[in-house]
């Protein structure tokens, strides 16, 4: 089931990007193989397995990579693979034996996947932090938020996910295509300063242009113009405007009875605070629900802003099965969507190690081969 079906990986196991990635590989059908620690990491927000969404759809077998045993355990592991997946900081994997060189001489078709802040290189590279680190280094935090406030931290959609690990996976599935053609693995060097920068295109491109002056809060898309924000309504929630283009923008004035009004042109950046004023108070005068009358589904440009109870029940997401519930936890389906290959959720997430000796089964190994790496302490 699933594009990826057949292939073959070893993940590392993680905070942010790495499960990320692997969640999104497993979904789309890879199988995938989850080393944990046997002990706890002490790294990210510990919660109960079952809320561990980017666990899913793999099995958790726990090794001890400090014991001869267990590193010999993952490389026969690797053997059979066609990808990694890690996130350690540069040098870890070398120093466990388990390095692109070491791996690569009894598989050299593996693909080896690795996301890190920083990169594999730079002065900075062996530091730690975490997505606001990140994209603060390449401009995004700095032009994220409203005018005369400091500014917004995006979650950690921008590099953990967005810049790490929707690139790692984007890598590594383009490293394995050209495996396939010449028989050799490669490193997938996944920085999340590189991907959140790359994320940055357009806005670079708009800054050299001149279409964005750099200044928080006074563009199109920042906050600064008063066709593309957020405005509350009568009942205190929130709506989303982004009438950017010149016929949404008549649209937008026609549904809501200005389109006769002596209004600053729609580009007159000096005419933005006015006629947000003015739609401030115009949205403040019916609730949500009669707006989404109005203005859903047209060419304005519209939506609810809803929080995380009302989103799985909008009428769009349920029509698509945007949201799926497993194990009693509401989470996001699988995506993207394939027409011939679907993607599925394989399997709701695991504590670390619950799936050892199925996982190692399911890889080759014999029970006796299981006994013996139990008893030696190399896995739980």
């Amino acid at each position: 089931m699933g594009p990826l079906s057949g292939v073959k990986m070893v993940e590392f196991g993680g905070i942010g990007p790495p499960p990320m990635c692997g969640m999104l590989l497993a979904d789309m059908g890879a199988d995938i193989l989850r080393i944990d620690r046997t002990q706890p990491s002490g790294l990210g927000l510990p919660v109960p397995a079952r809320y561990s969404v980017m666990d899913r759809s793999r099995c958790s077998v726990a090794i001890d990579l400090k014991k001869t045993e267990g590193v010999e355990a993952v490389m026969r592991l690797l053997e059979q693979a066609d990808g990694i997946i890690e996130g350690f900081r540069p040098g870890v994997m070398e120093r466990l034996g388990l390095g692109p060189e070491a791996v690569w001489a009894r598989n050299p078709r593996l693909v080896f996947g690795r996301v890190t802040g920083w990169g594999q290189t730079g002065p900075l590279s062996h530091a730690a932090g975490h997505d606001i680190n990140y994209i603060s280094l390449i401009g995004a935090t700095h032009a994220i938020g409203r005018r005369d406030q400091l500014p917004t931290p995006p979650l950690n959609l921008v590099g953990d996910f967005g810049g790490g690990a929707l690139y790692l996976a984007l890598g590594i599935v383009a490293a394995l295509y050209e495996a396939k053609q010449s028989g050799q693995g490669q490193v997938v060097d996944a920085a999340m300063t590189d991907g959140a920068a790359s994320l940055m295109a357009s806005a670079y491109g708009m800054y050299a242009s001149g279409l964005t002056n750099g200044r928080r809060g006074e563009n199109i898309v920042d906050s600064g113009s008063h066709f593309y924000d957020v405005y509350e309504t009568a009942d205190g929630k929130l709506i989303s405007i982004a009438s950017i283009e010149a016929k949404f923008y008549a649209e937008l004035l026609q549904r809501l009875g200005m389109e006769d009004e002596d209004l600053p042109l729609q580009m007159d950046r000096d005419g933005w605070p006015e006629t947000k004023e003015r739609l401030t108070k115009l949205f403040r005068t019916k609730n949500r629900q009669e707006w989404c009358e109005i203005l859903e589904g047209t060419d304005v440009c519209f939506g609810p802003v809803l929080d995380f109870d009302e989103a799985p029940e909008h009428p769009h997401n349920q029509a698509r099965e945007t949201f799926i519930e497993i194990d009693g936890v509401m989470q996001p389906a699988p995506a993207p969507r394939f027409s011939r290959t679907p993607s599925a959720v394989q399997r709701p997430p695991s504590e670390p190690g619950a799936d050892t000796e199925e996982g190692l089964l399911a890889w080759g190994f014999s029970r006796a081969d299981i006994d013996h790496l139990r008893q030696v302490g190399a896995i739980l």
